[in-house]
């Protein structure tokens, strides 16, 4: 698998198949390429399009490396790893398909950046404005302090709270690096006052399930936004055919 140094000289590894128009994933957060795209097929369905499709493992995931200090996650750190990324592939014109962590990253890159034709934003959504100050959203804030659990466990035996338990579980069974993961729940990774959603001037489309959050008004917010409500949980709609065949047809 190719890597290459980004920014502040940490190697990220990358997935590149195919010939064609570019179509960018970016994964969610514990997830990894194979993981939140390959192993669902949607990779295989994009690429089935005649595109070339390439998938960035995020720092702190995949095979990329796995910086231990917070301040490594900040600064818009990831953002800039995609820029870094296109620059280094030099691409253009590209679709740009982000799921949770990788949604954010890919909304805040699309809001700054010209080279996009299209943009799919998956599993995040409601009112934008609490993005910047995420502890003035109750749940959010709920499940940030629940991760924080989750990874501050030394023994994840000794988790007691149910939610905080499972999220530990599942993170083991995908071989995060435990020490990486509480490093970016542990960075100050606010959104920003800078962010503006109508500065997106590409069709987007925003795709939640129906029991995550509602992507009525982000989509909304953006110019040419359009939302999908799918069946499913956070966890659960990345793996359905009708997450993979929303994005088939938007992108086809």
């Amino acid at each position: 698998m190719p890597h290459f140094a980004t920014h502040d000289g940490i190697k990220l590894a990358y997935h590149d198949e195919g010939d064609g128009p570019s179509v960018l994933f970016l994964h969610g957060f514990t997830s990894s390429t194979d993981g939140n795209w390959r192993q669902p097929g949607i990779w295989d369905a994009v690429l089935a399009l005649g595109t070339r499709v390439i998938g960035l493992d995020a720092r702190g995931h995949g095979d990329s490396d796995k910086p231990h200090d917070p301040p490594a996650y900040e600064n818009q750190a990831m953002v800039r790893d995609v820029a870094a990324l296109v620059d280094h592939l030099e691409l253009h014109d590209i679709a740009l398909i982000g799921y949770s962590m990788g949604a954010a990253t890919a909304v805040r890159f699309a809001a700054t950046d010209s080279r996009l034709r299209r943009l799919v934003l998956g599993g995040i959504g409601g009112r934008t404005q609490s993005w910047k100050t995420p502890t003035a959203d109750p749940a959010r804030a709920k499940l940030a302090n629940k991760m924080r659990m989750a990874v501050n466990a030394s023994d994840p035996t000794t988790i007691e709270d149910r939610v905080a338990r499972r999220i530990r579980r599942l993170m083991d069974a995908r071989n995060n690096d435990i020490a990486a993961m509480s490093a970016i729940l542990h960075a100050d990774r606010a959104m920003g006052d800078a962010f503006d959603p109508t500065a997106i001037t590409v069709p987007t489309l925003v795709a939640c399930g129906d029991e995550d959050v509602s992507p009525e008004d982000l989509a909304a917010a953006i110019p040419q936004g359009e939302a999908a409500v799918l069946p499913g949980d956070h966890e659960g709609v990345v793996i359905t055919p009708e997450f993979r065949d929303t994005i088939v047809r938007f992108l086809g």
